[in-house]
């Protein structure tokens, strides 16, 4: 938490999208939205809108390695979000740079799975992420798609199942994950919350819309904020999830695109 300053640095690590709703661009908006500063490293440059990815360019590791000293070198963050990060190489730069130079928080928002289930990263950024990332992180937000990638099993259908994997998830080794609920059918949004205090499920309406282009990231961006504001997690999770409600909700507002459009990343001032 930033202690002499009237805002916190927050930091993200991410690829660009072009369209403005996921990625480095949601990143930003959701930093400013809740008040912190923004300063981004790209890993990739992509060529998308709310209808699909038509290509990814990946920027070298070495190109990233530069950006996060050359940052680091002058900026105090206080808090960070990492998002999709499809090899080794650039895991192992993003450990050795934020290793070297911790924040207060580290989230890791393990994107490995896109809406249509396809699998956006191989074995080997896979076991990369998993190896390099996780246990560096202090929270980590998969969703059940990508929980089932990260430990090697079935997706869950029901909050039983949900519950299951909470041992596998742990002997991760990050310091908490939030098991995002999103997948399952039903009304609700329930995301189960896995810390050394236990379990904890953390309840949301499922909001009629579809505009949900980039809500993973926008939630995991979210929690980032409202850490490097102060939140305990517990509090930083409830928070994010309650502005991400408000933001689907306000959607409708936004006219981008001809598919899954943006959430309405500035309800709060627009």
């Amino acid at each position: 938490m930033a202690t002499s300053r009237s805002l916190p640095n927050t930091l993200t690590i991410a690829g660009s999208d072009p369209s403005g709703g996921a990625g480095i661009q949601a990143d930003i908006k959701t930093f400013s939205a809740l008040g912190t500063y923004a300063t981004s490293v790209i890993t990739a440059l992509t060529a998308q809108n709310t209808r699909g990815v038509s290509g990814v360019h990946p920027v070298p590791a070495a190109f990233i390695a530069t950006q996060l000293e050359t940052l680091l070198d002058d900026v105090h963050v206080d808090a960070v979000k990492i998002g999709m990060v499809a090899s080794r190489e650039v895991a192992e730069v993003i450990r050795e740079a934020l290793t070297r130079r911790r924040p207060s928080w580290i989230v890791l928002d393990p994107v490995m799975v896109a809406k249509s289930g396809d699998i956006l990263v191989d074995d080997a950024g896979i076991a990369a992420v998993r190896e390099c990332l996780v246990p560096l992180a202090d929270l980590i937000t998969p969703n059940l798609p990508e929980a089932a990638v990260l430990l090697g099993c079935e997706v869950p259908e029901e909050r039983g199942g949900m519950e299951a994997l909470a041992p596998g998830l742990r002997a991760l080794e990050a310091g908490s994950v939030l098991l995002k609920g999103g997948h399952l059918r039903g009304e609700g949004c329930p995301d189960l919350l896995i810390s050394d205090d236990g379990l904890s499920w953390v309840e949301g309406a499922r909001v009629a819309t579809g505009n949900l282009h980039g809500t993973g990231c926008t939630l995991s961006s979210a929690i980032t904020a409202r850490l490097a504001l102060g939140d305990a997690p517990r509090d930083a999770v409830a928070a994010a999830k309650a502005w991400l409600s408000r933001a689907l909700e306000e959607s409708h507002r936004l006219d981008v695109g001809q598919g899954h459009g943006p959430v309405h990343h500035f309800h709060a001032w627009w």
